[in-house]
């Protein structure tokens, strides 16, 4: 049962709920994920059997929401002064002080803002659901756009040029369909293709790759203008395809496959206004007197009959006893925590790897990215250490907008996190500069950056598994399998104990696999 909303997706958690009592029965459910209402909870608990919320973050406040409905008694603890954990929209007035000892005070105009967590959500992601439960207003997220710009080190003539990505697109797929056109037509997929497979990836090629009728890429409309198309007799002047062998050698088509990921495939969102109000939302549903901000967790113990949690706020020391927890603090800084945690199970949390994260947006009194470049969201790529930045999605041929003028991980990121705000400004101006030009480093009016393994309560951007590689689920390591059963009392819940580490999703699964979980020893008991 704890696995199913691990391995098996949110349909397969909803259909466990129903056979529990906490939702319709599995054959009226549908096959997508639907967030139970207050009138489907059948063998709502009796007692409010009381569940402390370590964390109130996703994970947390999706786990105290469902369980509400069900009838439980929940408190949340959570150490900020807001909700969301590390889904965090940096608006004017937000203060941090990050574990370098450098302090931030962002001063963006009114209604301007950055997501320096949680950015975009996909169709298929439990998190348009709640969306929509919840009454959070949905915009569309641009993940890719055909006029911004790829810029990559190599040994050929497009050696740090910017390139637009529509150009590039075009010259790649276009020389990969004449290549793929000339290896069939001279015979040397014969051994694996009929004459009328050859016949119709002939067609196909031909059209995928916008080849010549004589089966070559010799440039296309695709690639974009130099000056564009008008009435009458103005045909516009077509830019001309860089050759066969810089295109290839330049890389400049490696960030194609991004769009391909399942997490990743256009049409994506992101709540008006900034990604925390989905968390604000849950806040309001839950109830303000049931979140405690400001609650620094100090102690973490199971009890005879239930747990008992140690923390301080405003610099008194503070207890509260539950018949059950659900921690959804990050792993490492669980094992901080005075504990009576088996061996195990701490070695288990250790087991989860922080990785270094982190964004930088800038406040432009001039949205130059439209006015000059007709850039209207999307994000340009590169190999510098910035490794990409994204322009907003909002507020729209407006007089200013915050560009995200980072946002990178691994050995990219760590390039930016020992730095101070104003080095990592530095950096980030000069190296965007050499992506779209001297405009980049004016009409600057204010920035904000973050680094989540030096951001207090967060210390990591998201986790990977020593011995999964890369994974984001899938491998299901034995520390891995550990933390997804309980500890007598205590539960872990968050988006590493499920299969979209670093999503929203993730963590809404985790919080519904615990809950079902709760739910079905309380009402056995």
């Amino acid at each position: 049962m704890r696995g199913l909303g691990v391995t098996g997706g949110a349909g397969l958690a909803y259909g466990a709920m129903s056979s529990i009592g906490l939702a319709p029965s599995a054959a009226a459910a549908p096959k997508r994920f639907r967030s139970p209402a207050m009138a489907d909870l059948i063998g709502r608990v009796e007692g409010s059997p009381k569940v402390v919320v370590l964390g109130g973050g996703p994970a947390g406040l999706c786990s105290a929401y469902e369980l509400q409905k069900a009838g439980y008694a929940v408190t949340i603890l959570e150490a900020r002064q807001r909700p969301g954990g590390r889904v965090w929209s940096i608006r004017g007035g937000a203060e941090e002080t990050d574990l370098n000892g450098e302090t931030q005070k962002c001063t963006f105009s009114d209604g301007h803002f950055y997501n320096i967590g949680a950015t975009r959500i996909p169709q298929s992601h439990i998190t348009m659901d709640y969306c929509k439960e919840l009454g959070v207003e949905l915009q569309t997220f641009g993940n890719q756009n055909a006029n911004t710009l790829v810029n990559y080190k190599s040994g050929t003539a497009l050696n740090q040029q910017s390139v637009s990505y529509r150009a590039a697109k075009a010259d790649t797929y276009g020389y990969m369909s004449e290549l793929l056109q000339k290896a069939t037509s001279r015979g040397a997929l014969d051994d694996v293709l009929t004459p009328d497979d050859k016949d119709a990836l002939s067609e196909f090629l031909s059209s995928f790759g916008d080849l010549s009728d004589d089966g070559r890429y010799i440039g296309s409309t695709r690639r974009g203008y130099s000056s564009e198309p008008g009435a009458g007799l103005n045909f516009g002047d077509q830019t001309k395809p860089y050759g066969m062998s810089d295109v290839i050698q330049s890389g400049i088509g490696r960030n194609f496959s991004f769009e391909f990921g399942y997490d990743q495939a256009m049409l994506m969102f992101s709540p008006v206004g900034g990604m925390d109000r989905i968390y604000y939302a849950f806040s309001d549903a839950i109830g303000a007197d049931n979140i405690v901000y400001g609650a620094e967790v100090t102690a973490l113990k199971n009890t005879s009959d239930g747990a008992t949690v140690e923390y301080v706020k405003d610099g008194s020391a503070e207890s509260i006893s539950a018949d059950y927890v659900i921690c959804t603090i990050p792993p490492a800084l669980v094992t901080r925590l005075e504990n009576n945690l088996p061996a195990e199970v701490l070695l288990a949390l250790k087991a989860a790897k922080a990785t270094p994260s982190g964004k930088m947006g800038i406040e432009y009194s001039r949205r130059w990215w439209e006015t000059d470049e007709r850039i209207y969201g999307g994000a340009s790529n590169t190999d510098m250490d910035i490794s990409q930045i994204m322009f907003p999605y909002d507020h729209y041929n407006s007089d200013r907008g915050v560009v995200v003028a980072y946002y990178n991980t691994g050995k990219r990121h760590q390039a930016f996190e020992s730095l101070t705000h104003k080095q990592r400004l530095a950096k980030a101006v000069a190296e965007g500069s050499m992506i779209h030009g001297d405009k980049y480093t004016k009409d600057i009016s204010s920035s904000f950056s973050g680094s989540w393994r030096r951001t207090k309560y967060s210390e990591s951007a998201w986790v990977s598994w020593a011995g999964a590689g890369d994974s984001h689920g899938g491998v299901a390591t034995a520390e891995y399998s550990t933390l997804l059963k309980p500890v007598e009392h205590i539960y872990f819940a968050g988006d590493h104990l499920s299969n979209a580490i670093a999503w929203q999703h993730g963590a809404f699964t985790s919080a519904r696999d615990v809950v079902t979980s709760i739910h079905e020893r309380v009402t056995a008991s």
